[in-house]
């Protein structure tokens, strides 16, 4: 028998929502959350977001479909948008869980390049899965550096990963 693995995923939200969002398409998180598990023996999926009352409801829907929310109060960032950067709870949170041996090897997912570093942590710790970047056009080179042979792009997985209207219970 094939043992189960025990992997972590770290989410950069804001990452993941807006890059896929310039793709023009909407990511299915109950279909990621899915993926996640099946492809990646993922037991443990964080996603680390910015706190904005109104969407109360989609954070219960991802705590519901089996993420780990993690949240960062949010500041006005001058043009009429909130900021709330969660880089440095996901890296810690991500450092805490190696050192504690809690996972069998992380699946980091953002296109931002502030994680090449976590990355390159990683893989000395032989931690180290997969980076997966929303959008291969806006992926960092630092990331593409650091993880050239394990990096996916989700926007080659638009089919599989797509917001259906229809396709929520």
């Amino acid at each position: 028998m094939i043992p189960k693995e025990n992997n972590f995923a770290y989410i950069d939200g804001a990452n993941l929502h807006k890059g896929i969002q310039e793709l023009g398409w909407q990511l299915d998180y109950r279909k990621f959350r899915t993926f996640l598990r099946e492809k990646y023996g993922v037991s443990r999926a964080y996603i680390f977001l910015g706190f904005v009352p109104a969407n109360a409801n989609l954070y219960r829907d991802l705590q519901n479909w089996g993420y780990v929310v993690v949240f960062k109060p949010t500041l006005p960032d001058g043009v009429g948008d909130v900021k709330g950067n969660c880089d440095a709870e996901l890296v810690l949170q991500a450092v805490s869980d190696t050192y504690e041996l809690l996972y069998d090897s992380a699946v980091v997912v953002t296109g931002d390049g502030d994680f090449a570093c976590l990355v390159k942590f990683l893989k000395e710790k032989m931690k180290f899965r997969v980076v997966l970047s929303p959008n291969y056009k806006k992926a960092s080179v630092l990331l593409r550096r650091t993880a050239p042979d394990n990096m996916v792009f989700l926007d080659r997985l638009k089919n599989r990963l797509k917001y259906e209207k229809n396709s929520q219970k």
